[in-house]
């Protein structure tokens, strides 16, 4: 490891933070302070560890947010950046390409201390991490090659190592959670045939020791074990689950999403039941790993549509509920003690499932299971229409913030050799991507979703893909970034575009929002995505328009 700290601006940061912080950086962060952190901290990937991406602050309202203006910048390093900041007492800490971690002055960009994890050169090159954790001094990253790394949050000194997957190509790509002191992960790089599966990862939140593995498909012999068609473990593969979860102390519970079985096909992978846990929510006790219940919201799954993403906890009417929506753009409620499903809402773009009046699953329409070799038509596209770029929830109007994309595609499914080592996401021929016949010349879509019901209240579309996450916040102002470089701002009730610039590069990544001596910043990255995405390969194939491919950096946003 390597390592410069700007002394300088670490004694500043000293002299300017506020009263309450601890004398030479920041406060501690307890369980009770990430199950209830203060109004202008981001401690988590969505903030809280509902998963709701909403800010309670206010400064920035729908009146004012057309004057907002940036206060300052700071460039990444080179790489694929879909980076989460988190901010603490007015430090912010970045995840940069190349595990390679940046503590700045919340006010004014200056760097505090840097630390790089240490990679060779063609590794780091790949290495990307969409978000961190913190847990009383500690900075908790994610790697490339499978270890969780504890960094001291006000000095950037690496404390401990842990290699979490042993096995090669086990890699993360996002951040872990912390729930009663386990620190959780979810492994991925998981669709190779090899004798291990993958897992969700508990460890110690002092020491990194790991404390339990729960593995994300179901076993030989064990509970679930007979939805693969009696295939070995070795041929058992997929199951990844690389967005982060959710934990609710109420219940004592982390929910968990999982992505597909693969190969993607049925008939290339050589199974016609389930595959369980595959496209599930788990609820999983954090002290022991134990899975409570699951909900499989894709049986079977045979196009690629991922269900791994934002697990985000609503309570109402008495009720206490996990929503969830996936590549499908289907809107999931399932209640959060017992798994039972409450709804199920399709907002009406995919033309693959019908949904199950008893299960509440998708099931499969008559005819579009594909065949092998044969050309299929089929939306969304295996890029969804909801994937990475998370939800956002507001209380207070009990609506989501959703950034679709709307496409579809013709492709032929290829076999796959059941072999040691083979596997992947399985081959494909003649693909071609197609706007929706919806909206024939826009890709982009921003929708106000009611929770209730499920409805679409207000949408926005863009001719590029919505490539951020969507941020609400208290002053009824909804924000998120486009494949064209621009970051809009919409009212949140009416769905009103209110104020927008153009960046430098594409947006990419999840908007935040904090406070610094009374000031509100809406802070938001840039970057680009891996050239076999689908956030590359779909504008290229059906726009004309081409973004800047350089590397990225974090734009932050305040009223003067």
């Amino acid at each position: 490891m390597t390592q410069r700290v700007a002394l300088a601006a670490l004694l500043l940061s000293a002299l300017t933070a506020p009263a309450e912080a601890q004398p030479g950086g920041v406060r501690p962060v307890t369980d009770a302070v990430l199950q209830n952190p203060e109004d202008g901290d981001w401690l988590s990937w969505r903030r809280t560890l509902d998963g709701q991406g909403y800010s309670p602050l206010d400064e920035i309202t729908a009146d004012n947010v057309g004057e907002l203006r940036l206060a300052w910048s700071w460039g990444l390093e080179s790489g694929v950046s879909q980076t989460t900041p988190i901010v603490r007492d007015g430090m912010m800490f970045v995840a940069n390409p190349g595990n390679i971690v940046h503590a700045l002055d919340g006010a004014n960009g200056d760097l505090l201390w840097e630390y790089r994890y240490e990679l060779d050169a063609q590794r780091r090159a790949g290495a990307q991490m969409r978000s961190l954790a913190i847990y009383e001094d500690l900075i908790l990253l994610n790697t490339v090659d499978a270890h969780m790394v504890g960094i001291d949050a006000n000095t950037g000194e690496e404390r401990w190592k842990t290699e979490v997957g042993t096995a090669p190509g086990y890699t993360f790509t996002s951040g872990p959670i912390v729930a009663n002191g386990t620190i959780v992960t979810g492994l991925t790089g998981c669709g190779r045939y090899r004798e291990e599966t993958c897992y969700i990862v508990g460890l110690d939140g002092q020491t990194g020791r790991e404390l339990w593995r729960t593995s994300t498909v179901a076993l030989p012999g064990e509970r679930g074990g007979d939805t693969w068609s009696d295939l070995p473990t070795m041929f058992r593969a997929g199951g990844d689950a690389w967005i982060p979860g959710s934990f609710d102390a109420d219940t004592g519970l982390i929910y968990w999403g999982t992505a597909q079985a693969k190969p993607w096909a049925r008939a290339q992978r050589g199974t016609d039941g389930d595959a369980l846990y595959t496209n599930s929510t788990l609820a999983l006790n954090p002290a022991t790993g134990e899975l409570e219940w699951y909900f499989q919201h894709i049986p079977g799954d045979s196009h690629d549509m991922d269900e791994t993403f934002e697990r985000v906890l609503v309570d109402y009417d008495g009720r206490q509920s996990v929503f969830t929506m996936g590549k499908l753009a289907i809107l999931w409620e399932n209640d959060r003690t017992t798994g039972e499903l409450v709804n199920a809402s399709d907002l009406g773009y995919q033309n693959l499932f019908d949904i199950d009046p008893r299960s509440g699953q998708a099931v499969y329409r008559e005819g579009m299971v594909q065949t092998i070799g044969d050309i299929t038509y089929f939306c969304p596209s295996t890029g969804g229409f909801k994937s990475l770029r998370a939800m956002s929830f507001h209380p207070g109007l009990e609506a989501f913030y959703v950034p679709l994309n709307l496409n579809c595609e013709t492709a032929a499914f290829l076999p796959v050799e059941q072999r040691p080592g083979g596997g992947g996401t399985g081959g494909v021929r003649d693909k071609e991507y197609h706007f929706h016949p919806r909206s024939p010349d826009h890709i982009g879509e921003l929708a106000s979703v009611d929770m209730r019901t499920g409805e679409t209240r207000w949408s926005q579309r863009r001719r590029t893909p919505i490539n951020t996450a969507a941020l609400a916040t208290a002053g009824g102002v909804v924000f998120a970034g486009d494949w064209d470089r621009y970051v809009m701002a919409y009212d949140a009730d009416t769905g009103n575009e209110l104020w927008q610039t153009r960046l430098p590069q594409m947006t990419n990544g999840f908007p935040i929002s904090y406070e610094e001596d009374g000031t509100q910043y809406v802070a938001i990255g840039t970057g680009i995505s891996i050239g076999s995405s689908w956030a590359t390969l779909i504008p290229a194939a059906l726009l004309e328009e081409r973004t800047p491919q350089s590397s990225g950096a974090i734009f932050v946003f305040a009223l003067p």
